[in-house]
């Protein structure tokens, strides 16, 4: 699991752990966001804003998960614009980045943390 702070978040259920894969994405709907939940190969577990900034577009759960030296990533299945999944940056536009989100799993279920 990624680490978190907990101080001042407020913890949302989001899925349960068994229903993610490795190295795909899944979409959920917390509230207004929209949030893409991954699982990488290594068995950390990434949470980003799902609205890719260059389409605007719903999409980013179903971009391709890599890493580019070392670093988890997601390509954006639109324009295919790579974004870090620890920072939410882009790195094909360093100035253009997603939210990222706090992530843990708690009694089998994937909650996302929001202020």
């Amino acid at each position: 699991m990624t680490a978190t702070i907990d101080a001042g978040l407020r913890w949302e259920p989001a899925c349960t752990v068994d229903r993610l894969m490795p190295e795909r994405g899944v979409a959920v709907l917390l509230g207004e966001q929209q949030v893409a939940v991954f699982l990488t190969h290594d068995g950390a577990v990434h949470a980003i804003g799902n609205i890719d900034p260059f389409s605007g577009a719903a999409v980013l759960s179903r971009g391709l998960v890599g890493d580019r030296a070392g670093v988890a990533t997601v390509a954006s299945p639109v324009y295919k614009q790579v974004f870090d999944l620890q920072t939410g940056r882009c790195l094909d536009e360093p100035t253009v980045s997603v939210p990222v989100y706090a992530v843990r799993a708690r009694g089998g279920t994937i909650q996302i943390g929001l202020p």
